[in-house]
This record gives structure tokens, sequence and C-alpha cells, in this order.
């Protein structure tokens, strides 16, 4: 049976990139949601990993944007932005160019609608809140949207009867079975920012039709003492410790 590995928001962290693919074990496909680069000290090495895995599906994030000039680097805040400089000098012709074959407008597979941001807005806007996800709605027509940005693992799940929607945050290890629609985010791969320093991502098992939250723990000290080696901010460490 199928299984799809989804992944967002790697932010040049191979460490945690490796331990989740070592933790997923084999998958039928993988969709990698964005933000490759940023942050973290392997751009390039974490763009090639992602490139060579099977069946991919590949969205454009904002730091991956960035990188290629889609968006002015002053719209990051300092930290993001030295790290962005840092890499553009780092980044090879075949990242460049792989980094340019990435949608950036929402894409279908497997019944899902998937993109970075959200679909309303696939490269800049959060989906965060209830009254986002509510807003988001009209602007997929499948039942489930997957998205990233956020570094929050969850799901936005809409109740039809009651015309609501509630924040769930999915028990690890464990099928969720999709009924209503719903907005998923697998959470970061590379940078969590909801208090669990752990590596996050998420397997779906379309037969099934069931998302499954998964969080994998990786050598971060490793991870700091090269975003220390080569100079980026000290911010993009001290942060992996905690998952802030």
């Amino acid at each position: 049976m199928s299984k799809i590995l989804v992944i967002s928001d790697i932010h040049a962290n191979l460490i945690a990139l490796e331990a989740v693919l070592a933790d997923a074990g084999e998958v039928s496909e993988v969709w990698c949601l964005g933000d490759i680069v940023g942050y973290g000290p392997w751009p390039n090495e974490c763009i090639e990993r992602i490139a060579n895995l099977p069946n991919l599906t590949a969205m454009m994030g904002n730091h991956d944007y960035a990188l290629l000039d889609g968006i002015a680097l002053h719209a990051f805040n300092p930290e993001a932005r030295t790290a962005l400089l840092w890499q553009k000098e780092q980044l090879s012709l075949a990242s460049w160019e792989f980094l340019k074959s990435q949608s950036i407008q929402p894409v279908v597979r497997q019944g899902m609608t998937l993109v970075h941001g959200s679909p309303r807005d696939p490269i800049w806007e959060y989906v965060m809140n209830t009254m986002i996800a509510r807003l988001n709605l009209e602007f997929f027509g499948t039942p489930w949207c997957v998205v990233g940005h956020s570094h929050f693992q969850a799901i936005f799940q809409y109740h039809t009867e009651e015309d609501s929607f509630s924040i769930e945050i999915p028990p690890l290890d464990a099928p969720y079975l999709l009924q209503d629609r719903a907005i998923l985010n697998p959470g970061s791969v590379g940078q969590p920012r909801d208090r669990d320093p752990r590596a996050a991502y998420a397997l779906y098992h379309p037969q099934q039709k069931t998302w499954e939250a998964r969080r994998v723990a990786y050598d971060i000290a490793r991870v700091q003492a090269q975003i220390r080696a080569v100079g980026l901010p000290e911010r993009h460490a001290a942060r992996l410790s905690a998952g802030w």
C-alpha cells in the first residue's frame, strides 16, 4: 500500500532531514512543502538529498523564493536575512535550478491540495488560527489541504454539522482518520516551533485516508556546532534546543 512522506521547513538542517528519512523508512511518494533553505548550514546538501527522493512533489517556500530573488531580503528579520545572504553565496547552480523547479501555486496529489503557506496566499500566509483556516476553505477544492510555513504540527479540522473549526494536535505515531475537510501541517523538520525540539513530519496513507504525525530525535548539538562554525546567527542555533 502507498505510504507518502510529508515534510516541510527543512531549513538547511541536514542532520534532522536524515533522521526523518531514516525514521520514515521506504515510501512511495514524497511531498516537500517548501523552505528547504534558510536558517541552517547545509543548503546545498539538503537540496541534493531531497531532489533525489522518490516520486517527489516540491513546493516553493518563502525562503526558497528569496534565494531566487523572488522576495526582497528586507522582508525578512535581520537574523533570517543574514542566513539567506550567506546561503546565496553558497548556492550551487544545481541547487538554484532545483529551487526554480518548485511549484509556487498549489498542486493536487492523491486528493489533497499541497502548498507552502496557504491556498489563498501560497508563499506568505500562515495558517495559525481557525479564522484563517475558515477563510481558506473556498480556495481549495479537494477535501484536504496540506501546508507548512508555521513550523507547527497540527490539524485545522472543519466540522460540517456545527460549521466550526477546531485545532487538533494529532497523537504521535497513530492514524488520524480524515473525514471532514481539514488543513493539515506536518510541522518542521529542521526548526520546530511548537516547544518540541524533535524533527516533525507526517505520513499519509491514501488508501486508508489516514494521517500519521511523527517526531524523531536528532543530534541537535552537531547542528548547533556547524551553525556557529560557519558564522550564522546564534539565535538559529539556540532555538533548536527547545523548539521555539
